[in-house]
């Protein structure tokens, strides 16, 4: 039986995962500031703590492990990264998680470690046009990402491989773009743009208007997660080292992307554009390598994951609602 450690089980992707590896035999402890909130937890041990702290690291990065997921990130939607108001704990928080988890995982002998990164590390100047970013992999430099996570996510990119190169650690990189999906943060700040809208329709009486920050015409492609967690397990099994994107490719403006929860919705509803963090103009994942090297790439239509999506977040609105939240 494989062993594995997921930090950040407690969070959305994390708890996704930890239920996939057991799925597969797994044995698994899982590691963060807090247990899954909405029980999506399998794992056989959970441990409750800051991996900022070496001493829990410490604790939870064991010998007798053979893959550890590095996916503990300060981290949110576009209300809190590009504010800038978060940019120094962003920095620090994740930076700090990554550094004690990869040189704890050297020193314990762990083969090999998986690091989730993100498409915001790809420079703004490849995303002005909303018609036409490009993000393709090879892209990353010269680099110039619009945001601190952004810096953070490419330094710490960069910190894994250089690991690899230089104590043989069997290092993973992936680059996130825009995952989603049920018994992720819907709400209180953090929610990303999915998840945000679908809170807003679901709560909006016929005739009203849904809120969406800039023009709306910005572009993105989302991600179901179980897409997400697939193209994971498929990167750690396969000889590649990465860093590859694992995202969608079904780019969609988030005006047009707010109609299509509404016509989900059955409501009849309008849009209201108001000022906002938005973010680079454009971003659409590039899966000509991840097809190449993994021989797969995510192929989900969107619609389908968001329909999957609205319909849970509308259930954990009534139930608040029911228990007087």
């Amino acid at each position: 039986m494989k062993k594995a450690l997921v930090c950040g089980a407690g969070g959305f992707i994390g708890g996704h995962l930890v239920n996939r590896l057991k799925s597969e035999g797994y044995w698994v402890r899982g590691v963060d500031l807090k247990e899954n909130e909405y029980g999506n937890m399998s794992a056989d041990e959970f441990v409750v703590g800051d991996l900022r702290d070496i001493n829990v690291v410490r604790k939870t990065v064991t010998e007798d492990l053979d893959e550890i997921y590095q996916l503990a990130a300060d981290m949110g939607g576009a209300g809190f990264v590009f504010t800038g108001d978060n940019d120094a704990d962003i920095m620090h928080n994740s930076a700090l998680c990554n550094l004690n988890v990869l040189d704890e995982a050297s020193k314990k002998g762990v083969a090999k470690i998986f690091y989730s990164s993100s498409a915001c590390m790809y420079p703004e100047y490849n995303q002005l046009d909303p018609d036409n970013p490009k993000c393709s992999e090879d892209s990353a430099y010269p680099a110039a990402p619009d945001s601190e996570y952004g810096w953070e996510k490419l330094f710490s990119e960069r910190l894994f491989l250089t690991y690899q190169r230089n104590t043989g650690i069997d290092v993973k990189v992936a680059r996130f773009h825009n995952i989603f999906g049920p018994q992720g943060t819907w709400d209180g700040g953090r929610e990303k743009a999915p998840a945000a809208i679908c809170r807003k329709v679901a709560m909006a009486k016929e005739g009203d208007a849904i809120e969406v920050w800039g023009d709306g015409l910005q572009t993105r492609s989302f991600l179901i997660v179980d897409e997400c967690v697939e193209g994971i397990r498929r990167l750690m099994e396969s000889d590649f080292n990465g860093p590859v994107n694992i995202g969608s490719e079904e780019m969609i403006s988030i005006n047009d992307f707010t109609k299509m929860i509404a016509d989900i919705s059955g409501k009849d509803l309008s849009i209201k554009n108001i000022e906002g963090p938005t973010g680079v103009r454009g971003r659409n994942s590039d899966n000509a390598l991840i097809a190449e090297k993994l021989g797969w790439s995510p192929s989900e239509p969107l619609r389908k994951g968001v329909e999957r999506t609205f319909q849970w977040i509308s259930e954990q609105i009534a139930e608040r609602e029911r228990n007087g939240g």
